[in-house]
This record gives C-alpha cells, sequence and structure tokens, in this order.
C-alpha cells in the first residue's frame, strides 16, 4: 500500500528538532511577559466575512490565498490566514475592551494559507503575535517596537535591521493612492498582471511587489511620507524620538506598506539577509480603524507578527544557540526478570521526584541496553543483575567520565542520585552553577545578617 506523504507547503516537527521550537517559545513568552502581555487563545477557522472585512477584500490573502469551507447552512468558514482579526473579535466579543486599558495581550497560533511553498514561506505556518488596544500613544508604536527588538537580542539573532515607515491616515492614503496611479498608470502595460489590477484597486501594494522588472518601476515612486497629514506626521516623528531614547537602531524605509489592509500610520518590519528573498522576520505597526470595523467603537490599536519558522530558519543560518534538548538523567540496565521489576520500582521513585529516568521495554540484553543508553545520551546508568539485588546496592556511571559511584537500591535512591546529579551540573552547566552560586551567596548574607 502507497505510503500517505504530507501535504505540500506543510513540514513536521519532530522530537529531534522539538527543542529549537522550545526555545523561541519561551524567549517570545517570556519577553512578552516583562512587558506585560498575557496569553489569549482563539479559533483555528473564523466566519470568512471577519477576514473580508478586516484583511481587505482587495488584497490576495483574500482573493487568492484562504482556504475557505461551507458549513450547514449558508455559512463559510475560513482557516486563519492571520492571527489579528479573530484576536480583535475575541476582545470585543468577550468585553476585553471594558477592562483597563491598554490590553495587551499575545499568541501563539497556526495560520493557513494557499501560496507557493518555498523556504520561509509554508501553506501553513506559525505566528508569534502581540496586540496592544487602546492607546493612540506614539510611545505605544516605540514600546511594541521595543518589545520585537528585545526577542531578536534574546534569541541571539544578527543583523536584523529595523526598518520603520508611516503609512498615515486614510485621508493622506487617499491623496497618495491618487498619486500612484498616475505615477504608474504609464507603466501599465510593463507591469505583471497582478499589479496591473491592483493599479486599479489598490495601488500602494504595487510597491510590495516581488517581481524585479515591478521594482525596478517602482523605484522612483512618490513616498507615502511626502503625503502624510500635519497629525500622522507628527505622530511619526514623536515615534522615532522615542525609539532614539530607547537606543533602537532604524532605517526610515518608505517603501514598507505591509500586505494588510487595515494598518494605519506606524508600519515596520524587522529583515535579515541570511534567509534569501523572505527575509522579513517580524512585521508590524498600527491599524487604528479595526476595531470599529469589526464593529466595535472606534479604538486605537497597534500590534506585530513574527514567523516562528522564519525565526528557526535564521537563527540556524546564523549558528544561534538553542536550549538543550532534553536528556534521560538515569537509566536502568538490567538483567534478568526480578532486576527489571526492580528498575520499574526505581524508575517510577525517580520520576515522582521530577527526574527523566527509563528502563529496558524492548526485551533487550544488557550490552545493547548499554548501547541505547548511549544513543539516547543518558548522563548516568545503574545495571541491576542478581548480585546488585542480593546487596541492595549497585554502582552508579557517569556515561561522560566513566566515574562510577556505589548507590543504595532503595527508599533513599532519589536523595542520593540528587547529590550526584546536582554535582555534574555544576561541572557542565554554566547557568545552574551561576544559580547555585547566587544561591548560596544569599544564604550566607542571610546567616551573617542573623
Amino acid at each position: 500500500m502507497e505510503q500517505i506523504k504530507r501535504p505540500n507547503g506543510t513540514q513536521d516537527v519532530v522530537p529531534s528538532q522539538a527543542y529549537k521550537w522550545h526555545t523561541v517559545e519561551q524567549v517570545v513568552k517570556d519577553n512578552a511577559g516583562i512587558f506585560g502581555f498575557k496569553e489569549i487563545r482563539v479559533p483555528t477557522f473564523e466566519e470568512t466575512g471577519l477576514f473580508v472585512r478586516s484583511v481587505g477584500e482587495t488584497t490576495d490573502v483574500v482573493s487568492k490565498e484562504m482556504y475557505t469551507v461551507s458549513s450547514t447552512g449558508d455559512k463559510t468558514f475560513t482557516l486563519r490566514p492571520e492571527g489579528t482579526a479573530g484576536v480583535i473579535r475575541a476582545a470585543l466579543e468577550n468585553g476585553l475592551l471594558n477592562e483597563g486599558l491598554p490590553q495587551k495581550v499575545f499568541y501563539i497560533v497556526s495560520c493557513f494559507r494557499h501560496e507557493k511553498a518555498q523556504k520561509g514561506r509554508l501553506r501553513e505556518f506559525h505566528q508569534f503575535g502581540c496586540e496592544m488596544l487602546g492607546s493612540p500613544s506614539p510611545a505605544a508604536d516605540a514600546e511594541l517596537i521595543s518589545l520585537a527588538h528585545g526577542i531578536i537580542d534574546s534569541l541571539g539573532l544578527k543583523n536584523i535591521v529595523l526598518n520603520i515607515n508611516s503609512i498615515g491616515c486614510p485621508q493622506c492614503r487617499a491623496k497618495y493612492r491618487e498619486a500612484l496611479r498616475a505615477y504608474f498608470e504609464p507603466h501599465r502595460a510593463e507591469l505583471c498582471e497582478t499589479c496591473q489590477e491592483r493599479l486599479d484597486k489598490n495601488p500602494m501594494r504595487l510597491l510590495d511587489c516581488k517581481s524585479k522588472e515591478d521594482q525596478e518601476i517602482a523605484k522612483d515612486a512618490p513616498v507615502i511620507t511626502d503625503y502624510l497629514c500635519e497629525d500622522c506626521a507628527a505622530h511619526f516623528e514623536s515615534v522615532k524620538k522615542h525609539l532614539s531614547i530607547m537606543g533602537i537602531d532604524y532605517v526610515v524605509n518608505p517603501k514598507i506598506v505591509r500586505g494588510l489592509d487595515y494598518y494605519t500610520r506606524t508600519v515596520f518590519e524587522f529583515i535579515s539577509s541570511d534567509i534569501g528573498a523572505q527575509g522579513t522576520v517580524c512585521g508590524g505597526g498600527r491599524y487604528d480603524g479595526l476595531v470599529e470595523s469589526l464593529g466595535g467603537k472606534p479604538t486605537p490599536a497597534l500590534g506585530f507578527g513574527m514567523g516562528l519558522e522564519r525565526i528557526i530558519l535564521t537563527m540556524e543560518a546564523q549558528g544561534c544557540e538553542f536550549m538543550e534538548e532534553k536528556t534521560c538523567d538515569l537509566y536502568f540496565a538490567s538483567m534478568g526478570e526480578a532486576a527489571a521489576e526492580k528498575a520499574v520500582e526505581l524508575a517510577s521513585m525517580l520520576r515522582a521526584e521530577g527526574f527523566f529516568a527509563e528502563y529496558d521495554l524492548m526485551g533487550r540484553g544488557l550490552k545493547a541496553q548499554m548501547k541505547y543508553a548511549d544513543k539516547i545520551g543518558a548522563k548516568y546508568v545503574i545495571v541491576i543483575g542478581d548480585s546488585e539485588l542480593e546487596s541492595g546496592s549497585a554502582k552508579l556511571k557517569n556515561m561522560t567520565t566513566g566515574e562510577q559511584t556505589d548507590i543504595t537500591l532503595g527508599e533513599g535512591i532519589s536523595e542520593q542520585f540528587a547529590e550526584q546529579y546536582y554535582a555534574l551540573l555544576l561541572d557542565t552547566d554554566e547557568s545552574f552553577r551561576n544559580f547555585a552560586d547566587a544561591f548560596l551567596t544569599a544564604q550566607q548574607e542571610d546567616k551573617n545578617e542573623n
């Protein structure tokens, strides 16, 4: 029978790679927490109208890329193509805007877009996002950018450039769109088919085209910053001032427009040159009209999204460190039925204390068990046979150094093993060593005070 393969544009995260995801997920959650963002979880699919109203009917996402299905009756539902719309819907439906403002939430979600699958761009991808609802202040824009900047630093990423722009308010953009139409109209026949459609519906999207020919035409196009009204220009200057106060370097890039219709004023991208054409690892901005368009009261809001696949690709390309993959603390190798039963008993005791303990489940011989223990990276091994059962003690072998220590096979095994285990951590784990030093210093200071 033919083996079924995974769908095109998706990927499997196998156990040997999952620790990379754990690293990124832990870093983004920790950084979001110190900025006061709390987790929100929303459904994987929503009514299709939510994305039509929020993302924009003329965008490629809505017109070409959404996965939409019909339910019983007339309603259609769509797998979310991005995270923001569902979060705003949830905030309105659950009354979050009636609580203290600003509301700060974060999420880690899978998103779905039917597009050409390539490196760094999948049909199912994962996104970390933050949304801040309620603040019109330029300081909020800078704070959100600062959070993204802090995550990138915490992950150890290098050569990531912050690009910022302002796309103004609806009044600014109306004038700008006319200027773009006037500029691109003489070149209509030279544009790709998609951009010919965009010229009529949403000319700002021409600036985001990936076609080299269209990019060449667009290089001398008018820039939005020349069309900002007084309020939008002042807002943008204040954002830049706050970024400078925070010590965050940036480049003003008037070509950044973002791909979704709901953005207003500040837009930004963190761009890497290490993962090819799909170099944007984080993008976001302000969307002051979105809450109202989804049925709420006029509410300023802003947010960003980070593609986790792109983050991991960039970290791999730059040789960044990931948290260590969790490996077995202690493996019990046994000989005979009675020894195997003892191994089960002792492993259960250690697991109850939080240690990662394993024993044979395959009926292997002793030599094969030792090979397996080495293969899974067990830090320690205890061999149990008839003589160990009779004496009530065995040798605890350090698999790194080969050193062996006597250990009693009884109720106190957890305490004995813990002593050896933490001694190993003090030798090999710098972060644990620093923690232990700080803990012992604090204990000594308390003793001195008393």
